[in-house]
């Protein structure tokens, strides 16, 4: 190995996790500060700036102890500062040894915190708005700027007045990017996330054949699912979270049987 890759090795090494003992021959203190500070302090900055709701769950040394450890344990896969934020959630899951100070949720809310930024920086577009079309007389289809997603914590309500202990029930989120370019997320009930799960992966079927579908899961009245339905798919619509495209002409006209038929 040449002895600029064991000078380079060393003030890596130095860099993630500064110790006296690891220091660089050479270099003299005032130097190796300035360049401590500045990979320590802009992956700080980075990572405050796009988990602030989990860093107002710390003290200022309990946070800086956490990212320190990110610094010094974690290898990232990729060299790009926005998908640092990435590489944090994925040291919070996968070399991450709690401590008694860190939430239960902290994955959890991690994630669905760097959900809104994944959203703000992709590169996709929103569906069109509708062109006069009826939802139930034409196909449905999910934008790739929302995402659906389940969690056992409420993370969308968890800040430093609700810091829960335990799990509850499930939590259905689907967060999205609207035609301007907003972020925006709505709590979803199992049976309006079962039809967003239909909706997400659906090719060819109308609007009102998925609401047959849905109603023959759910077993409950269709005439009420329908009803509920339609205007969960007008706002699904207005909200840039399904684009819709005409039928087929083949099946324009046709319109399915009552659910159980």
């Amino acid at each position: 190995m040449s002895e600029l890759r064991c000078a380079q090795l060393a003030m890596g090494r130095y860099l993630r996790d500064p110790q006296p003992a690891t220091a660089p021959a050479g270099i003299e203190e005032r130097r190796l500060k300035v360049y401590r500070e500045l990979v320590y302090n802009n992956i700080e900055g980075f990572i405050s700036s796009g988990f602030p709701v989990l860093r107002s769950l710390y003290d200022d040394v309990q946070w800086h102890a956490l990212v320190r450890d990110f610094v010094a344990v974690h290898r990232c896969a990729t060299p790009y500062f926005l998908e640092i934020s990435q590489e944090f959630i994925r040291f919070l899951s996968e070399d991450f040894q709690p401590r008694d100070c860190d939430p239960p949720f902290i994955v959890e809310l991690a994630h669905y915190e760097w959900v809104e930024l994944a959203l703000d920086i992709a590169e996709d577009s929103p569906p069109p708005a509708p062109r006069d079309l009826d939802p139930l007389r034409a196909v449905p289809r999910w934008s790739p700027l929302a995402w659906l997603l389940s969690y056992a914590w409420p993370v969308h309500r968890i800040g430093p007045a609700l810091r829960p202990s335990e799990p509850g029930d499930p939590v259905f989120l689907l967060v999205y990017r609207d035609r301007e370019e907003n972020v925006g997320f709505m709590e979803l009930n199992p049976a309006t996330a079962r039809l967003a799960e239909l909706l997400r992966d659906n090719d060819s079927d109308s609007g009102e054949a998925l609401l047959s579908r849905l109603a023959a899961e759910l077993g409950g009245d269709a005439a009420s699912i329908r009803g509920f339905g339609a205007e969960q798919l007008n706002q699904f619509a207005r909200r840039a979270i399904i684009g819709l495209e005409p039928l087929p002409a083949a099946t324009a006209g046709v319109v399915p049987g009552p659910t159980g038929a």
